[in-house]
């Protein structure tokens, strides 16, 4: 396991420790979320991941046309 820690500033400030931005894969302008796991721990999430990263994440031989995907969505909102 490993720890690393970070001082809040009086601002409420952290500065993410080198390791963990590398490990999470984050730089400058990206979002975090903080998700409370139980009380007083919290887990910390990529928010701003880029779109084309999602690219190939659902893999099917099946295409709809845009036809199909505006009924599909029609559909949807009328069973709520």
């Amino acid at each position: 396991m490993n720890i690393s820690t970070a001082t809040v500033t009086s601002k409420g400030q952290v500065t993410i420790p080198a390791a963990i931005r590398n490990a999470l894969n984050v730089g400058p302008g990206d979002r975090i979320q903080f998700i409370e796991v139980a009380p007083g721990r919290f887990e910390i999430l990529v928010a701003s991941n880029d779109v084309n990263a999602l690219k190939g994440m659902v893999k099917t031989d099946r295409q709809a046309s845009i036809e199909e995907m505006n009924e599909a969505i029609a559909n949807r909102g009328t069973r709520s």
